[in-house]
């Protein structure tokens, strides 16, 4: 598949998607969300395809967030700014089910809709030099694709309410030491350590992984009684699967297992 804001690669399990504006720091407009939406989609519809790593296109931004130059060329012109054909942010913001695991690499800027990207994945990498943060109230805005929400359950809630009143950038390893990121690399080094977390999930069973992350997002809200009852379905699924005895079975045998993830 050829796109012309975002290139889609898949391979031995992984994709990579890369938000390609690098000129613009990857900030997305409608044409860009309009292709990620098929990106994304098409992803968590394939069943070859265990894991994504994102990341943007460049050295200089993982993605600046809304394209506010073309928000104010048409909205100046008194064009259609978003219709009812633009997606969440990105696609992955809001409505989006996906049991599959989503590696952001951050490989510089991560700001607005950048972050809020950031937020919406499991796992965080991020090169030396990266700046997150969600500075909308100084343009007059609001972090309205789930940032004002997600980040105040990601992090501590006061330095979550301390960034997200300021619209203050914080650098990688302050945002890896109050727990926004996982790893901080020099820069050079950034894919290769997603591809590392990318490739430690998939020798884990893809099926056993979908259930993990979908068994942690139903149980956040709800008491641990509610949670193992919402198990249930997940415990049968396993229990039905390839998997569910390839894993035993290529211990026994020692051996690397075949996963299907059905």
């Amino acid at each position: 598949m050829s796109y012309e804001f975002v290139r889609y690669e898949k391979r031995d399990h992984v994709a990579v998607v890369t938000l390609n504006r690098p000129d613009r720091m990857n900030a997305l407009h409608l044409e860009a969300h309009l292709e990620l939406k098929e990106v994304w989609e098409d992803f968590r519809d394939d069943p070859e395809m265990w894991v994504a790593i994102l990341t943007g296109a460049g050295d200089r931004a993982f993605c600046a967030g809304n394209d506010l130059k073309v928000t104010a060329e048409r909205t100046a012109e008194g064009g259609d700014l978003q219709g009812e054909k633009r997606p969440p942010f990105g696609r992955i913001t809001r409505d989006f089910d996906c049991p599959k695991p989503i590696i952001a690499a951050v490989n510089g800027v991560a700001a607005g809709g950048g972050l809020e990207l950031v937020l919406a994945c499991d796992i965080v990498v991020a090169a030396d030099h990266a700046r997150l943060g969600l500075p909308e109230p100084k343009v007059g805005l609001f972090a309205g694709a789930g940032g004002a929400h997600r980040l105040a359950r990601q992090i501590p809630f006061k330095v979550a309410m301390g960034m997200l009143l300021t619209g203050d950038l914080v650098e990688a390893h302050e945002a890896h030491r109050i727990g926004l990121v996982n790893e901080v690399v020099p820069a050079d080094e950034l894919m290769s350590t997603a591809r590392s977390w990318a490739d430690r999930i998939t020798r884990c069973s893809p099926l056993s992984v979908k259930l993990t992350k979908e068994a942690v997002f139903d149980a956040q809200f709800v008491s641990i009684d509610e949670a193992f009852r919402k198990d249930d379905d997940r415990r049968e699924r396993l229990l039905a699967s390839h998997d569910f005895v390839e894993g035993p079975r290529a211990f026994a045998e020692k051996r690397a297992p075949q996963w299907t993830g059905r």
